[in-house]
């Protein structure tokens, strides 16, 4: 059987913590932002943690 492939674009999206968790970035924070406030945008710039029950299923894409 062959190997299982990594999904690129999770790859290139996600990375994991020391702790097993994952980290993402936001959205809405390449273009149009002229009509969003300062704040928005600064809030944007912080990356976050994947939502527990969204986990599962991005680890099947980072399978290696």
């Amino acid at each position: 059987m062959p190997k299982m492939k990594t999904n690129s674009g999770a790859k290139k999206r996600f990375t994991l913590t020391g702790t097993g968790k994952i980290k993402r970035k936001h959205a809405f924070k390449s273009h149009i932002l002229t009509k969003k406030t300062t704040k928005q945008k600064r809030n944007l710039t912080y990356s976050a943690l994947v939502n527990p029950s969204d986990e599962a299923r991005v680890k099947m894409m980072l399978v290696k």
